[in-house]
């Protein structure tokens, strides 16, 4: 890891960038939905000629932990700056009560986020203690100053994205896949990827099994319709799932909301085992037990893994059906002999072009 000396000013130069790079990936031609949005959809760039105050250190953390993913991109998380760091919290107002009654994704969604904000705060110099939410429902941050340290996830912490679309089918050159497999992990989180013929097709009954359930359930459409974000105006909300970052046209929310409801299960199961299919491979995040503090974990790892993976220019996306429903979940252990009793994230990963990016709230929505 690349160590060098890092200012205040430099690093508020770097995250500037950072956060304006998470918006801004949608003016590029391939995301011409973007190119007329109104200025004030695109965060400023801070101000370089004084040098970042403590305060403005720590909102540029949060702001750069908020580009972490999320279920249906929620964002679930509030952001309290303390005296000695920084409290992560649960938006109990955001949560997804049909596909995650436990709050299990939740968790992990918050997760994501310390993860973001713990590879922020090295690159700014800061040493980071997290006390996890075993006790109360909260994450803890306190911060120290330390050596800087920016590295390759830093880098890229603002191109991460789930590209939710086809892939082309080639395999990930064996000295990526053994620096992913190298990636440090949490005690108690466990990471199996899986690349053979037999693996991928047990994985596909599994998603089969699942989409069809889930999109038989008119509870879990109705959840998924208030999420997605049919058009540009729509999308300005700054978050949901915005259905030009999938690939599909905009159109008006009635429009949109027919086309959902139509969806037929088998034929939305056939198309998510096609895109499992036409990628290099997958991996399952699994732990011991099931408790805030190891989803709060299995997020961690989840978000270190997707960022090597955008280093080394490799794409993913998550295919957590399977695991949403409770009888199928239970079924996979045994089946794809997984390190960890209880399965938490299903990733797929390999090439494709890139998609539009989501856009996130404004740090003062989420700060407390």
């Amino acid at each position: 890891m690349k160590k060098k000396e890092m200012t205040r000013r430099d690093f508020l130069k770097i995250s500037g960038m950072v956060g304006i790079a998470a918006v801004s990936i949608g003016l590029l031609d391939t995301c011409q939905p973007w190119v007329d949005l109104p200025t004030g959809a695109v965060n400023s760039k801070p101000n370089k000629s004084k040098e970042m105050s403590m305060l403005e250190q720590k909102k540029e953390l949060i702001q750069m932990a908020s580009l972490a993913a999320s279920g249906h991109n929620a964002q679930p998380w509030k952001f309290e700056i303390t005296e000695r760091g920084i409290t992560i919290l649960p938006d109990l107002s955001r949560r997804l009560p049909v596909v995650d009654p436990d709050d299990r994704e939740l968790w992990i969604s918050l997760g994501c986020a310390l993860e973001n904000l713990v590879v922020a705060a090295r690159a700014a110099g800061l040493n980071t203690e997290v006390t996890y939410p075993d006790i109360s429902e909260k994450i803890n941050i306190d911060l120290k100053d330390a050596e800087t340290e920016q590295d390759e996830l830093f880098n890229a912490l603002a191109l991460r994205q789930n590209t939710r679309s086809m892939y082309d089918g080639n395999t990930v050159q064996s000295a990526e896949l053994d620096k992913l497999m190298a990636l440090p992990v949490i005690d108690g989180i466990f990471v199996d990827f899986f690349n053979e013929s037999d693996e991928i097709t047990t994985l596909s009954e599994f998603i089969r099994q699942s989409t069809i359930k889930q999109y038989s359930d008119p509870l879990f459409i109705n959840e998924l319709i208030h999420w997605l974000r049919f058009n540009k105006k729509e999308a300005l909300s700054m978050d949901g799932l915005y259905t030009r970052c999938s690939g599909n046209p905009e159109v008006p929310r009635f429009i949109g909301q027919l086309f959902i409801s139509g969806i037929k299960p088998e034929k939305q199961a056939e198309e998510d085992i096609q895109k499992l299919v036409s990628s290099a491979g997958a991996v399952m995040i699994s732990t011991e037990t099931d408790s805030r503090s190891e989803w709060v974990k299995t997020g961690r790892i989840y978000e270190r893994l997707v960022l090597q993976m955008t280093a080394l220019n490799i794409q993913s996306a998550l295919l957590n059906q399977p695991i949403e429903v409770p009888e199928i979940r239970g079924e996979m252990t045994e089946s794809l002999h997984l390190k960890g009793a209880r399965p938490q994230m299903l990733v797929r990963f390999g090439h494709a072009q890139l998609m539009p990016g989501s856009l996130r709230r404004p740090v003062g929505q989420i700060l407390i």
